[in-house]
C-alpha cells in the first residue's frame, strides 16, 4: 500500500489490504426515487408465511400513514401482487418501471407484474435473478418511500446475498415458525445477517397457536414455541407471535390482505419508527 494512499479505491487499480477490505459499494435507487427506510423480511426455510408477514407490515404501515413499497425478491416464487389482488402489468415512462400501487395505497413491484401470464414458470439461473432484483431496486420509479419491504426468498442463496450487497438494508425481519427444527434453520439466517453485517430488527413466530372461538383456549398446533430461545441466544427481539387464523388464508387467497381485521402486525408496524428512524 502506497504511504499516499487515501483508502478511497474507487480510483485506483493497485491491489492492497484496503481494497480487499474495502465494502461492497451499494447500487443506487432510481435517480427519481427518495426510499428511506430498506427492511428485508426473511426465513431460513420457506412456507412459514414470510409473504404474509411482508404484506401485512405493508398495510399495517400503510393505514398508519407512512409511504410504503414491497419489492418481492422471491423471483421464482412471487406471491406478494395475489396477496394484494394485483392482476395487471405494470408500465413505464421517463421515470423508470412503474410499481403498482393497491388499493391501500402500497407500491408493488413484483416479475408476476412483468410476466405476459400469472402462470408462468421462471426458470432462470441464479445470476439472472439476482439481476432482476438489482433492476427493481436501480429501474423502478418508487417515488417518495418511507419504509421499502423486501420480500425475500427462503434461505441463505443467491438473492439474499445480492440483496445485502447491493441495497442499503437498514435491518431484516426473520420469520419463523414453532417447530425445533426451524429453529436451527432461522440461526443460519441470523448468522447469515451477522456475517453481512445486517441488523436484525427481530423475530415473528407464525403458526404460533390456534385460539378455540368457542371456548378462547389457545392450542399450540405445531407444538410448543421455541422462539424465545433463539430470540435470547442471538439478543434479538421478538416482535409478534401470530395465530393460526382460517380467515387470514382466505383473505390472502382472495386478494384481500389489507382488509383483514384485525391486523396482527398493526404494533409491529407502529415500533417501525422507533426501530429504524425515518429522520
Amino acid at each position: 500500500m502506497s504511504e499516499e494512499c487515501t483508502h478511497d479505491c474507487s480510483n485506483c487499480s493497485a491491489n492492497c489490504s484496503s481494497r480487499e477490505n474495502a465494502p461492497i459499494p451499494k447500487e443506487p435507487v432510481n435517480q427519481y426515487s427518495t426510499v428511506k427506510r430498506v427492511i428485508a423480511i426473511v426465513s431460513g426455510k420457506g412456507g412459514v408465511g414470510k409473504s404474509f408477514v411482508t404484506a401485512s407490515l405493508a398495510s399495517a404501515a400503510a393505514k398508519q400513514g407512512y409511504k410504503v413499497g414491497v419489492l418481492d425478491a422471491d423471483v421464482t416464487g412471487p406471491s406478494i401482487p395475489k396477496s394484494f389482488g394485483l392482476h395487471q402489468r405494470a408500465t413505464g415512462n421517463e421515470l423508470g418501471i412503474l410499481p403498482v400501487v393497491s388499493k391501500g395505497g402500497v407500491k408493488v413491484m413484483s416479475l408476476n407484474l412483468l410476466t405476459e401470464n400469472e402462470t408462468d414458470p421462471v426458470v432462470w439461473r441464479g445470476p439472472v435473478i439476482a439481476g432482476v432484483v438489482k433492476q427493481f431496486w436501480t429501474d423502478v420509479y418508487w417515488g417518495d418511500v418511507d419504509y421499502l419491504f423486501v420480500d425475500m426468498p427462503p434461505g441463505t442463496g443467491d438473492v439474499p446475498l445480492t440483496v445485502f450487497q447491493s441495497l442499503p438494508v437498514d435491518g431484516i425481519i426473520v420469520v419463523t415458525s414453532p417447530q425445533e427444527l426451524v429453529s436451527m434453520i432461522v440461526a443460519k439466517a441470523l448468522n447469515m445477517a451477522n456475517l453481512m453485517n445486517v441488523p436484525v430488527l427481530g423475530m415473528i413466530e407464525n403458526y404460533s397457536y390456534f385460539e378455540c372461538p368457542d371456548c378462547g383456549k389457545r392450542h399450540r398446533i405445531f407444538g410448543d414455541s421455541h422462539i424465545g430461545e433463539v430470540a435470547e441466544e442471538f439478543h434479538v427481539p421478538v416482535l409478534a407471535q401470530l395465530p393460526i387464523d382460517p380467515a387470514i388464508a382466505g383473505a390472502v387467497d382472495a386478494g384481500c390482505v389489507e382488509r383483514i381485521e384485525p391486523n396482527y402486525l398493526s404494533d409491529t408496524a407502529a415500533m417501525l419508527s422507533g426501530l429504524l428512524p425515518l429522520e
